[in-house]
């Protein structure tokens, strides 16, 4: 994984570049989240190491299931076809969103909770979340069973953990002492 990451960084920095050289960022955000669904498909990675499937095919092919795509956006792919780095496509779009996110101001938060959050939870969630830490956040909601109740947050290196199961955890800590 760490190997992918290495060989992902200087394309996600040139897309980087590129997107925010023409003011794109949004849109090539877009488009990496798309071609980075495609290139995580098990049926896509088997086409991307079969020496019968010619760069050529594979080009025209990711051109295809990309949509409606820029010119420079069409040369990222050509380019990525090329160097046969299709595979680090997902790697390429979450540090591409990193340095996006760095550039916007904005950090990512991660709240897993133990049962679907409705719409005005999360709302007054968020905004809480953003007064403390000061800055907007991009914010992803998983559902995990495991925590019983409450939530867990993670925003950059620092963790909330307001679940059911942390508590448990700490009291039982706190008796072991």
């Amino acid at each position: 994984m760490a190997e992918n990451v290495t060989i992902a960084r200087p394309y996600a920095d040139a897309a980087f570049e590129l997107a925010r050289g023409a003011g794109a960022l949004g849109p090539w955000s877009e488009v990496l989240d798309r071609l980075a669904s495609v290139a995580a498909d098990s049926e896509m990675l088997a086409l991307f190491n079969d020496p019968k499937f010619s760069g050529e095919q594979l080009n025209k092919l990711m051109l295809e299931v990309a949509g409606d795509l820029s010119a420079e956006q069409q040369n990222f792919i050509r380019v990525l076809v090329e160097g046969e780095r299709l595979q680090v496509l997902p790697e390429i779009r979450d540090l591409f969103v990193a340095l996006k996110n760095e550039h916007e101001g904005v950090l990512e938060a991660k709240i897993a909770s133990a049962f679907p959050l409705d719409d005005a939870a999360l709302a007054s969630l968020k905004a809480d979340l953003e007064a403390r830490f000061k800055t907007k956040l991009d914010v992803s909601v998983s559902i995990d069973p495991e925590l019983i109740g409450g939530v867990r947050i993670a925003i950059g290196d620092e963790v909330i953990d307001a679940s059911v199961r942390g508590k448990l955890a700490n009291m039982a800590a706190a008796l072991k002492n």
